[in-house]
């Protein structure tokens, strides 16, 4: 595990930039699972207007560690998002963008990701295998769309599942543990005070932390990005 603490959100997204960077100067094709979030958002933004020129993006494929099951132009879609702050302002091919099709009945959308996923992404250990597998986390420990009320989601040997917020109820399409940790770098971007008793409780190990989906990310290489307000119990 590296953990890396930066000043605010836009010194942590121009870092991501940076790292982004220099995995697609080495490859022909770059796999990556997108978060959505606030912090995915400046990220995206600040990759539009500083990378534009410093990333070969039609090396990158993108995919959604999870999405709700809405319209793609609806205000909750992550795809929506992203297109909105990274796909409309730069040089990416559509056929590089492979999207949950929240539209469709949670089932449905469920089935196509697997299908989708399985096809297009290259194999390791018999699984897809993400060059980078972007994570947020939630103030509860919940990591892509798996909450620890039902934090069983994360071992289903599909590559995909049905979640559903605790709270509001919608439906999402999740990855699941299996493809989450087969990536080859799992990156944990997370800023925010709200955020720092977890990040503390997780990073350090302290009792209960295997309750949050987010402590069960495990993959080949893990690394925290941290705003300071994010990581201050960890200080």
């Amino acid at each position: 595990m590296e953990i890396l603490i930066f000043e605010d959100k836009t010194a942590l997204a121009r870092s991501f930039g940076e790292l982004l960077s220099g995995i697609a100067t080495d490859r022909d094709s770059v796999y990556i699972a997108l978060s959505g979030g606030s912090t995915p958002k400046v990220i995206f933004d600040l990759l539009a207007a500083e990378f534009r020129r410093k990333i070969d993006w039609g090396k990158l494929k993108f995919f959604w560690g999870d999405d709700r099951c809405v319209p793609p132009d609806h205000p909750d879609s992550n795809y929506g998002m992203t297109r909105q702050h990274l796909f409309d302002k730069l040089p990416i091919p559509e056929s590089n963008i492979y999207r949950v099709k929240g539209e469709l009945p949670v089932a449905e959308a469920v089935a196509d990701y697997i299908e989708v996923v399985d096809k297009v992404v290259p194999k390791k250990n018999g699984l897809p295998r993400f060059d980078i597998m972007m994570l947020g986390m939630g103030d509860d420990g919940h990591t892509a769309s798996i909450f620890p009320y039902a934090i069983d989601l994360w071992e289903s040997p599909n590559l995909c599942e049905e979640a559903t917020h605790p709270q509001s109820g919608q439906k999402r399409v999740t990855m699941t543990g299996n493809v989450i940790n087969n990536s080859e770098l799992t990156v944990f971007l997370v800023t925010g005070s709200n955020k720092a008793e977890k990040v503390d409780e997780i990073i350090n190990g302290k009792v209960g932390f295997s309750q949050y989906p987010a402590a069960l990310a495990d993959g080949d290489k893990l690394l925290w990005m941290l705003d300071k307000e994010a990581a201050a119990n960890l200080m």
